[in-house]
């Protein structure tokens, strides 16, 4: 005997300005490992302390081999996951990130419910995403941070520049 479908969908209309990320942690090399697993306890912490503007968090797991896990977020907002960003621990997490991948791979792709979409993909050897069909290109300049490359106005600098990156050559 057929089943009828339970079809459902929602009403967004009171998120207009909704943000949704999809960011991965890839393993590279053994020693990778370890810096995935130490990555989840403050990530739990910091999705337990209820950042302004995080509407859900869900962990998702890409795959076994390599280890690739990541995780989806709704934003209420691009401002708050900027805000959210910029602050403590994300911002020493990022900047030692960006220093030293240990062993991983790390990409974001976030979508705009206001229009504009972006990516970052560092050190991420298989194209995934928006790499597996668009042009690649150096994230430098106009396409340094998220903001920017999404097309959003914003005061929030990158949370690491470009010549505390790269040294002066920027």
């Amino acid at each position: 005997m057929p089943t009828k479908v339970d079809r459902r969908t929602v009403d967004l209309s009171q998120y207009p300005k909704l943000v949704v990320i999809y960011l991965g942690m890839r393993v590279n090399r053994l020693t990778g490992l370890k810096t995935l697993l130490g990555f989840g306890p403050g990530i739990s912490a910091s999705v337990e302390a209820q950042p302004d503007g995080l509407l859900l968090h869900e962990t998702i797991m890409f795959s076994m081999f390599p280890p690739h896990v990541g995780m989806r977020q709704y934003w209420r907002d691009m401002e708050s996951l900027l805000a959210w960003s910029r602050s403590e621990p994300h911002r020493e997490w990022w900047k030692a990130f960006l220093r030293n991948s240990g062993g991983t791979g790390f990409w974001h792709e976030t979508y705009l419910m206001q229009g504009g979409m972006e990516a970052i993909y560092d050190d991420v050897p298989e194209p995934i995403g928006f790499l597996r069909f668009a042009p690649a290109m150096q994230a430098r300049g106009a396409m340094f941070g998220a903001a920017r490359r999404a097309g959003q106005a914003s005061d929030a600098g990158p949370v690491l520049s470009e010549s505390e990156l790269y040294g002066k050559e920027s």
